[in-house]
Order: C-alpha cells, then structure tokens, then sequence
C-alpha cells in the first residue's frame, strides 16, 4: 500500500484509538512519524509509543497543531466536550468522528464554520484487521477528503461509502454484528457440548464453519438462501434443523435485534 501524505491525530488511545494506529502503520499507510496520538492515561500513552512508535501526548490541544486529519477515537458520551475543547485549534484538518450515533451535523455545529467532518463507523475485527467500515462524509467535506479518509480506514479490514442516513443501519449490522456472530458461535459450541464434544472441538467446528460459510459465498457469489438449500438434503438432518430455527423464530429475532440498535444508535445520538 502506498503511504499517504499528512500528518494525523488520534483523539482516544484505547482499544478502537490503537487498532487504528496499528493498522495505519503495519500497513505502511503512514510512518509512525506521521501519527500523534492523545490519551489522559499514562499506562496507554506509554504502550501505544513503545508498541507503535508513535508520538504521544496527554491532551487532545496539543495533538491537533498541524494536523492535517484528526480522529476523534473518544466515546459518543465525551465527544460533546472534546469537540468544543478542539475546535479552536484545528486549523483546517479533516474531523473524522469514529463515535457512533453522533451525526456530521451536530459535530459541525460545534466546530468552525466550514470545517470537513466525516462520520466513520468500523467495528472490532478492526482489531486484528478484519474490520468493516462504513465512511460518510458531512455537508462541507469533499469527495477527495471522504476519498482520503476511507483510503486510512482501509489499512484495518474492508470500508465503503455510504450516505450517512445510512449510518445507524449499518452500525446495527456490522457495527453490532461481532456479538451477533459470536454469539451464535457460542450457540452452536455450546449445543456439540451437550452432544458429546469437547468445549475446543465444538468451538473450532463452530469457528472454522462460519469462516467457510463466509468464503463460499464470497467466492462463488451465491445467495445465501442458496447455500441453505444446497446443504439441505430432501427430509435430511440440515433440513430438520432449519425447520428448527424458523420455528424458533431465528429470522425474526435477528430482525428484531437489528431495529433495537438502530433505536438506540439513534437514541445515543440525541443524547451525545
């Protein structure tokens, strides 16, 4: 990947903060020279510098003299007041806000009249640089800024671009998704333990089964409707236990924990 130009600034050096740093410097998106990153606490300031390589400092203002893009890694419940305590001394950079549910339009309203804000939600496969992030960009920013910000976020997994009335849907799916999944890997562990399994086989079985599932449909472009009806055999096992899962209303319960997040997505938003 070729490395990009300018210098950022990463408000929040936590979990999310740090998955981003990584992934801008694994990559070689950015050298470690190109990167600032604030966070009041001592023990994370040290470890993002001694594992990253990075300039570290307690304080967002003086992070954000001479950035040319600040990332605004903080909690939808701090932002509020980390954006007033910036905006004086931003200087023209691009705002990108990681802080679900908080819109372009209330962030703007805090800052300098015309200041770019662009609105990023990755997830926590970030982590380990499989994450998805969905990018929009605000009323000021321009197509090469969102362009620019998604070429960043693209050093921590897969990103598109999306119109951000598009946001709290895609918080409430990929956003949300990693404790979905997870959650039914945990399921399908839990259920070969009750069968007769190992705790590590059910899990492996479970892990190494959704990962395939994922490639299959990638690769070959089915639907995943046809998948289930390739694996289910006339009056077969598969069949059965899919009858199972409808009965037991797995379609609807995902459809009814995705509308929850998007409420609350929405909800958090308000109260930012």
């Amino acid at each position: 990947m070729d490395v990009l130009s300018g210098r950022v600034a990463v408000i929040g050096g936590g979990r999310m903060g740090e998955a981003i740093v990584a992934g801008l410097v694994d990559s070689g998106s950015l050298a470690a020279s190109q990167i600032v990153v604030a966070d009041p606490t001592k023990a994370r300031r040290t470890k993002l510098a001694a594992d990253h390589g990075v300039a570290v400092v307690a304080d967002g203002s003086a992070a954000v003299p001479g950035a040319d893009t600040v990332i605004l890694a903080v909690k939808p419940q701090v932002i509020d007041a980390v954006v007033v305590a910036l905006a004086s001394a931003l200087d023209g950079a691009v705002v990108v806000s990681i802080a679900g549910g908080v819109t372009c339009a209330r962030l703007e309203s805090m800052l300098p009249a015309g200041t770019p804000v662009v609105r990023v939600m990755p997830n926590t496969p970030a982590l380990v640089g499989s994450g998805m992030s969905i990018v929009s960009g605000g009323a000021d920013a321009t197509p090469e800024q969102v362009a620019s910000v998604a070429a960043l976020f693209s050093s921590v997994g897969s990103v598109i671009v999306l119109d951000e009335d598009l946001q709290d849907a895609c918080t409430a799916i990929s956003g949300c998704g990693p404790a979905y999944m997870a959650l039914v890997i945990d399921a399908l562990a839990r259920a070969g333990v009750r069968e007769g399994l190992s705790r590590d086989t059910a899990q492996m079985l479970a892990l190494a089964t959704m990962r395939g599932t994922v490639d299959l449909i990638e690769k070959t472009g089915q639907h995943p409707g046809a998948v289930i009806d390739a694996v289910s055999s006339p009056g077969g096992s598969t069949i059965a236990a899919v009858n199972e899962l409808e009965a037991h209303g797995v379609r609807a319960a995902f459809s009814a924990a995705v509308r929850a997040a998007v409420d609350r997505s929405r909800e958090m938003g308000r109260q930012a």
